[in-house]
């Protein structure tokens, strides 16, 4: 099957376009989250204005009753609207990416591990976008980009797999099948995972104000990352597990086996065990905080592990794509 170079070229220049955009709305959020009050110090500005208390030295905020122009949006603010728009032209432009390399290929573009890689942190960002639509979580971008940026980064220099039909291994429909849940499910992953990480750094400081006395101040609530992360890994473990099923039954119809205990396929159920007993733990014995976060934590760091790391050992998707 013949690919066409030239949309395979626009592609890899997409793919470039991308990380170079998300860099720079990566600095954007960095600014925001530098620049952002303390969550504190807005409330108590908030409370007392509602009193009809002074406004505290160093707000924005007008006092109550008096009539004033509309405020300019602070270096903050813009830097974070900013960041939103660049975040969104990435999308656009990893997407293009992905769409330049299936037509180029003809074929489902996951058919690699640069181009699983690539689908993946495109489901991350857009999981990142929706989420930050719905809940006030937008001055944490830096964190959630931070990932996003070095996988990409890895993905188009040690993965780099220049366009080309896949192996006779790959050829079947199940490719669609299974990688696209596994593709989803790990981008879906990726955010809660963010959020435990950085729901240990707020409950450390809750417990001790003297640790990250600079980041910790500056962060959503440890109840609302909680949640947020929990929601999130609830919508993606059936999804994971559909994929996983799906992986066990192409392999019985390629291979007469359901399952071979390869490198990949061992960590990915590894991983499953753990978001199950993250899940399962928090709906029945109450685990919340700083356990269930840690246990989260882990599991993410399992899927990143499985999906990168492993392949700088194995080429391929599992053991016999070598």
């Amino acid at each position: 099957m013949a690919v066409n170079e030239t949309l395979a070229t626009y592609s890899d220049w997409c793919f470039r376009a991308a990380v170079l955009v998300y860099v720079f709305a990566m600095v954007g959020y960095a600014v925001e989250q530098a620049f952002t009050r303390t969550a504190k110090k807005s409330e108590a500005a908030r409370e007392l204005v509602g009193a009809g208390g002074p406004v505290p030295a160093g707000t924005d905020t007008p006092a109550y009753g008096r009539v004033e122009a509309a405020p300019r949006r602070d270096r903050a603010e813009r830097a974070g609207r900013a960041a939103v728009a660049l975040t969104v032209l990435g999308v656009a432009l990893h997407l293009a990416s992905l769409v330049l390399r299936g037509v180029a290929t003809q074929r489902a573009p996951w058919g690699n591990m640069y181009e699983y890689s690539m689908a993946t942190m495109l489901i991350a960002v857009i999981t990142w976008l929706v989420l930050m639509r719905k809940f006030d979580v937008r001055r944490m971008g830096v964190f959630v980009l931070t990932p996003v940026v070095i996988l990409m980064f890895l993905g188009g220099t040690v993965l780099y797999t220049d366009a080309g039909p896949v192996q006779p291994a790959l050829r079947s429909y199940w490719l669609v099948v299974h990688v696209s849940a596994a593709i989803i499910s790990s981008g879906l992953f990726l955010v809660p995972g963010v959020f435990s990480v950085l729901y240990l750094i707020k409950a450390a400081h809750d417990r001790d104000p003297a640790k990250f006395t600079r980041l910790a101040p500056k962060l959503a609530d440890a109840d609302t990352l909680d949640r947020l992360a929990y929601r999130t890994t609830i919508f993606a473990f059936p999804i994971y597990t559909f994929g996983i099923i799906c992986g066990a039954i192409w392999a019985e119809a390629a291979w007469g086996r359901f399952w071979g205990w390869d490198p990949k396929e061992t960590v990915a159920f590894v991983a499953w065990v753990v978001y199950a007993g993250y899940l399962h733990s928090r709906a029945t014995a109450g685990w919340r905080g700083t356990r269930a976060a840690i246990v989260n934590t882990t599991a993410f760091a399992m899927v990143v592990f499985n999906l990168f790391f492993i392949n700088l050992v194995i080429s391929g998707l599992h053991s016999y794509a070598s």
